[in-house]
């Protein structure tokens, strides 16, 4: 099973389709099983499309409207293989697109989660999150990919009080494996903040289970919501709500493996799933 997950920053970034494209020939190259993806705009004032248009899409919400430029959309007319997709929007983001989360998957849909993970649900307000998922069979196994943006820790929507609300919402799908992916905006080497609430509260972390991992960090640089930021940091994760044996965790999307698409770098994660026995 390989699983990608990458915040995109979309159609805030120079070159954003020629970006696009090395995107889909990346995704093309590597053979994802599900993708997680955040930061997935769509234009506000943009046209909507028909249902006619959209090819392999199952909706969160029925009153959703995808617009013709909506990242996940434009992003799957790119690539050459079938993936069902879907997408919600959280919030405005920078003051001009629907802001949301989406999941790419190589096997049909089972079932969707779009749920609000903060107390504010302000459409105006970009500390209303969300995380959405999709149910689907990878490798006989069905398991849950669930996409994420957080808060940092010490906002006034704290990722301390969104991850016990993502706790609360994921937890009774167990003993069903289920993943959560993103950008957490907590930094995996500060102690006693949100990687270790993570940690504690009983996920694991692919990258620390990968047999073969790199340095890890997505973000080398001043981004928004790090602006001040001097150094290398591990704010995206691939998290499993159980111990499971990871061949490999790599940043990808970095220059080095694939080109460089957004301000952060992706992190792909490669492992083995057996189907367990029901006697």
């Amino acid at each position: 099973m390989k699983l990608l997950t990458l915040n995109v920053h979309a159609w805030m970034e120079e070159n954003q389709l020629e970006k696009l494209k090395q995107l889909a020939a990346f995704i093309h190259e590597q053979q994802f099983d599900i993708i997680a993806l955040q930061e997935v705009n769509q234009s506000m004032d943009e046209a909507p499309l028909s249902p006619d248009d959209l090819h392999a899409y199952y909706s969160a919400d029925p009153e959703l409207i995808i617009k013709r430029d909506n990242y996940a959309y434009v992003l799957n007319g790119l690539l050459s293989d079938t993936y069902y997709w879907t997408w919600a929007p959280a919030h405005i983001g920078f003051g001009k697109y629907d802001e949301g989360l989406a999941v790419l998957s190589k096997t049909p849909i089972i079932d969707m989660l779009n749920q609000y993970v903060s107390s504010l649900r302000d459409y105006d307000n970009y500390r209303s999150r969300k995380i959405m998922g999709v149910q689907t069979v990878v490798g006989e196994v069905s398991a849950w990919f669930v996409s994420g943006h957080y808060n940092w820790w010490n906002d006034e929507e704290s990722f301390r009080e969104l991850w016990d609300r993502t706790t609360e919402i994921l937890n009774p799908f167990a003993p069903t494996p289920v993943f959560i992916m993103g950008d957490f905006n907590n930094a995996s080497k500060v102690r006693g903040e949100g990687y270790d609430y993570v940690m504690q509260s009983g996920w694991s972390d692919t990258y620390t289970n990968a047999t073969t991992r790199d340095e890890g960090h997505t973000v080398i640089k001043a981004i928004a919501g790090w602006e001040s930021n001097a150094e290398p940091l591990r704010i995206d994760y691939i998290f499993s709500n159980k111990p499971l044996q990871v061949q490999s965790s790599t940043v990808v999307l970095n220059g080095k493996t694939g080109a460089v698409v957004s301000d952060h770098f992706g992190v792909a994660v490669e492992l083995r799933m057996i189907k367990e026995s029901t006697v």
